[in-house]
């Protein structure tokens, strides 16, 4: 019997495979921020390197809380949340199906991003590539695990839509500020970005750590 993590996931799965509406409504999103500071800056050159990790973090931000916002509007539809609280699993698993669902939504959005990315702000990578591997998941999955607890928190409220940010943005931020100082070192070459990667790592694992634990209370409050 397959465990209700894994069933969860599959769901969303399932559900994303047939509507396209988080990865579509991210990529546009995501598309319009980069367009829209390519047109601004003019970017060539070094300083092209300097800002191309904040646009990429930023985009994927703001791209993200639509998708973060309708994982949870899905399971209001129909009492689909009432019926998973009187499941005899524990919520979470479904926390972690959500957090791994839209990891891996922001992750193709990221992807099909990137090339686009590079042919718009003329990037040349002075660093070590592979280190981009690190940073970005690493970063990502600070966005999401946050982004999904807080979801959930704010889901009953009337303007969840404006709540999640304004809830979200502020604790994501030392996470945020990893992720562009690390992706900018790579991009440029000039410093080792050994430090920030250690306190993504750090913030993953203590915020991960604390959702788990909290969201079973969250899950059952009325």
């Amino acid at each position: 019997m397959r465990s209700a993590l894994w069933t969860h996931l599959a769901k969303d799965l399932r559900i994303e495979w047939r509507s396209k509406e988080a990865i579509n409504s991210m990529l546009f999103f995501a598309l319009l921020v980069v367009v829209l500071f390519s047109l601004a800056f003019d970017p060539r050159g070094f300083f092209s390197q300097s800002i191309a990790g904040g646009v990429l973090s930023v985009a994927t931000m703001f791209a993200s809380v639509s998708a973060l916002n309708q994982a949870w509007a899905r399971e209001i539809r129909h009492q689909v949340l009432d019926a998973q609280r009187m499941a005899p699993t524990s919520g979470a698993q479904l926390f972690l199906a959500k957090v791994l669902a839209n990891f891996l939504f922001v992750t193709i959005v990221q992807l099909i991003l990137a090339p686009v990315f590079l042919v718009m702000y003329n990037l040349r990578i002075e660093g070590q590539a592979w280190k981009l591997a690190v940073v970005l998941p690493l970063g990502t999955w600070a966005l999401v695990a946050n982004g999904t607890f807080f979801a959930a928190l704010s889901i009953r409220t009337r303007n969840r839509e404006m709540l999640l940010p304004l809830i979200l943005f502020p604790i994501f931020m030392p996470a945020l500020l990893g992720m562009v100082l690390a992706t900018g070192s790579i991009l440029t070459g000039e410093s080792d970005p050994g430090i920030w990667i250690k306190m993504l790592v750090g913030y993953d694992i203590i915020f991960t750590t604390v959702s788990l634990l909290l969201f079973d209370t969250i899950f059952h409050a009325e």
